[in-house]
């Protein structure tokens, strides 16, 4: 089993990233209500409202990167990632709970009549608030690319969408402002709150996936590749690859065909190397462990190699390896019959 662990320095980031996250995410939380106060706007109030979220989950995110960048011990030998899903469908439950709150708030609006005033500072405030949700939202996602962070991807794709709710706020106070309609204020609101309850559902529905442990076929690709690029002779075919990811860091079990002249010495040390040249290519932290399966001289045609002793028919070319069969639980058909009877 071969193995690859991300440096401190990776982890640090992580921890900063989330502490900048709580520090804009409570300016923003300020301006906002400011511009509420201000104006009395409901889609400034909606658009408030996810940003009490925001802070929520910024705290909690700390305390997350803090608990998932625990090593394995004894009580967690798959070490403490999955803590990170669980971080994430909160974050998408409370986005929906704001949801609910905000489309009530709006409708109550509706019926009772807006009263808005002092729009042309809200719209000034809410710039403000836009830009720094921008520039939080990219800088997140940033950190969450270099270190494969689950909660700060999640967090930086919430700070994101809040970024373009908030725009969507300016847009329709300038509309206001412009047409003295007011009835835009609430109807704005109603549609934020619709957008809202879409990107909570999608947390939760991420989130409940990687928990389960569902098939990332992105990941899967990934993985194919890295195979399928390895010239060293000998690894002849890979098959029944399960991926268990906890967090950023994952988990690979694959079977192996080798060669089934080589001795144990041999293909343990040949195996070990080809894992460790994967799993240092691999997107991700991680561990891989291979379960050797022997050819039975079933894989001659596209086993390259050619001292081999036994073999029954010339090397033709590598074999491709598909998707389908490297999840597959059983070798591919045409060599599972041929390796019944190995002649």
């Amino acid at each position: 089993m071969s193995k690859h662990v991300s440096t401190p320095l990776n982890k640090g980031f992580q921890k900063a990233a989330s502490y900048y996250y709580l520090l804009v995410s409570l300016f923003v939380l300020g301006v906002k209500f400011w511009a509420y106060y201000l104006t009395h706007s409901q889609a400034i109030f909606s658009d408030a409202v996810e940003s009490i979220i925001n802070v929520g989950t910024a705290m909690i995110s700390i305390w997350v990167v803090h608990v998932s960048a625990k090593p394995a011990d004894q009580d967690h030998p798959y070490g403490h990632g999955k803590i990170e899903y669980f971080s994430s469908a909160f974050e998408g439950g409370m986005i929906a709970v704001a949801a609910v709150v905000v489309a009530v708030e709006a409708i109550r609006t509706l019926i009772r009549g807006p009263e808005i005033h002092q729009l042309d500072q809200g719209i000034g405030l809410m710039v403000i608030a836009t830009l720094a949700n921008l520039a939080l939202g990219v800088y997140l996602l940033k950190v969450a690319k270099n270190s494969k962070s689950i909660t700060l991807r999640a967090s930086g794709l919430h700070v994101l969408s809040d970024f373009w709710t908030t725009a969507g706020v300016v847009v329709s106070i300038g509309l206001v402002l412009l047409l003295k309609i007011t009835w835009i204020d609430p109807v704005c609101a109603l549609v934020i709150a619709v957008f809202l309850a879409k990107t909570g559902f999608d947390l939760v529905k991420q989130s409940v996936s990687g928990l389960l442990d569902a098939e990332d076929k992105e990941i899967l690709l990934s993985l194919k590749e890295i195979i399928s690029a390895d010239v060293h002779p000998g690894i002849i075919q890979v098959h029944h690859c399960r991926i268990m990811r906890a967090g950023s860091y994952h988990h690979i079990d694959a079977h192996a065909v080798v060669p089934e002249f080589w001795n144990v010495l041999e293909a343990h040390k040949i195996t070990e190397e080809f894992e460790q040249r994967m799993i240092d290519k691999y997107p991700y932290d991680g561990e891989l462990h291979l379960h050797m399966d022997p050819c039975r001289r079933a894989y001659c045609s596209v086993c390259d190699v050619t001292t081999c002793p036994i073999r029954l028919s010339p090397y033709i070319k590598k074999l491709e390896i598909t998707l389908e069969d490297l999840v597959s639980p059983e070798e591919p058909e045409i060599f599972r019959r041929a390796g019944d009877h190995p002649g």
